[in-house]
């Protein structure tokens, strides 16, 4: 039986890392400031701006949220972006996706300031990723957070092959970018799959580790795995419950009680890389504030 990967806990752990940092800024007068952007009443967006809110403070971070009508324009939505890219109090900034549909979410990505970018979605931060120059720039979160994961549950890449089932510009291809650079937390050989793949299960038996980020509930079975993989689960998806249709669960893109009996550790849904997430968020957010503020005094 598969070592469960608890994100939870390493999720706090960073979160107190995080915490400790902001209390030496604190002691200097430094607060770092979020700000999110929510338009509409998207009930997956609103439970996690709430949760992002309350990490937030549970670290120190000061954060506010701006609650639009799902009828906004672009044209408002991008004045309040601007708005907060010339408000020197603010250090991150992020807009709650998916968007409503009169509203481009590319060209809103791209309004942000690269500076105060902490999803890691603006063109900017996406080029400094690719050429390996994102020092100052910064990483998507749950990619990030997925290597957090490996890494902090002793599960390095390095030298091992990694398949992603996958192609988002959210999850897959930046983590492939991720695992695939130099250092002791990538070096790893990488292959992206996704809905064009002929013979899936044929890859996916040949990974060493095994990132499911296709949205598609349980699409992981058992003979899609070979004995010792280590599986990370990046779905979460909405089901009827079998004990009671009229109810729902939550559950991965890999079927859990299948391909835990064969891999050697997986993550849990939920618990397992949605933590993650929010806490590379903070991690991000963070990062932004100490740069704005050091270039304050260049």
């Amino acid at each position: 039986m598969a070592v469960l990967i608890d994100g939870k806990k390493i999720a706090k752990d960073m979160r107190d890392e995080i915490a400790s940092e902001i209390q030496n800024l604190k002691t200097n007068g430094i607060k770092p400031r979020l700000y999110v952007i929510l338009v509409g009443e998207n009930p997956a967006s609103q439970v996690y701006v709430r949760n992002k809110t309350r990490d937030c403070e549970s670290v120190g971070i000061e954060s506010e949220t701006l609650r639009l009508q799902a009828d906004t324009s672009e044209a408002a939505l991008l004045d309040h972006v601007e708005a907060l890219n010339q408000d020197s109090k603010v250090h991150g900034i992020l807009v709650q996706l998916p968007l409503p549909r009169q509203i481009h979410e590319g060209r809103i990505i791209e309004s942000i300031s690269p500076l105060k970018d902490v999803d890691g979605f603006h063109p900017v931060n996406v080029g400094k990723l690719m050429t390996g120059s994102s020092e100052d720039g910064f990483i998507p979160c749950t990619p990030a957070g997925i290597v957090e994961l490996l890494m902090r549950s002793g599960n390095p890449p390095q030298g091992k092959h990694a398949v992603i089932v996958g192609r988002s510009n959210i999850v897959g291809k930046p983590l492939a970018v991720l695992l695939v650079r130099k250092g002791p937390s990538a070096d790893a050989t990488v292959t992206i799959c996704h809905s064009r793949t002929r013979d899936l299960a044929s890859i996916t038996r040949e990974a060493d580790i095994l990132i499911a980020a296709v949205g598609q509930p349980e699409i992981i079975r058992k003979d899609m795995v070979k004995p010792g993989v280590v599986v990370i689960d990046v779905g979460m998806n909405r089901i009827p419950d079998a004990a009671d249709p009229k109810q729902f669960k939550l559950v991965g893109d890999v079927h859990f009680e299948e391909v835990s009996r064969f891999a050697s550790a997986i993550t849990p849904v939920p618990g397992g890389v949605g933590p993650m997430t929010i806490a590379l968020l903070l991690k991000n957010t963070l990062k932004a504030c100490k740069q704005i503020e050091r270039s304050r005094f260049l």
